[in-house]
């Protein structure tokens, strides 16, 4: 009879702690998950496209390695506007005033930046080493080689 009352009491405690069961989700767990799940992919989707732009060659410009071709000896270059480095390098940024940045890399040296055409607003430029490069706006050469570290001046459109 003991042995009974034994397997009673062990039976007794296991049946109480039993299974256990998960809560149902409700509603607002529910739209929590979603939520998070479209923030994540939101979240990759911008970081994609951001890491898409800041690529090289993804701008309105159009940067060339070879110095010879547009702008070879007694040629004008071609162009509203155009940088060659002749120095070992020089940052170039360029935006439309108040806008959009369109160029913001260091060009070394036999590379050159071209834009066909100025933006209605016009361009801010800023030159890192104005004695690095040759600068021509509409066709005609600027000379900024007596120019200090991080010239800027603006080309009206």
């Amino acid at each position: 009879m003991r042995s009974l009352s034994l397997f009673a009491v062990i039976h007794a405690t296991f049946n109480a702690v039993g299974r256990h069961r998960n809560d149902p989700r409700g509603v607002g767990q529910v739209a929590a998950i979603v939520g998070a799940v479209v923030l994540l992919i939101a979240m990759l989707a911008l970081g994609g496209f951001f890491l898409y732009q800041s690529l090289p060659g993804n701008s309105g410009s159009s940067v060339s390695a070879n110095a010879s071709g547009a702008a070879a000896e007694g040629e004008t270059p071609k162009g509203a506007f155009y940088v060659r480095v002749i120095g070992e390098s020089s940052r170039v940024f360029v935006r439309v005033p108040g806008g959009d940045v369109l160029h913001d890399q260091d060009v070394r040296q036999g590379s050159s930046l071209r834009y066909a055409d100025i933006p209605e607003g016009g361009l801010e430029v800023t030159i890192g080493d104005p004695s690095a490069v040759e600068l021509y706006v509409n066709g005609s050469e600027r000379d900024i080689a007596d120019r200090g570290p991080d010239y800027s001046f603006t080309i009206d459109g």
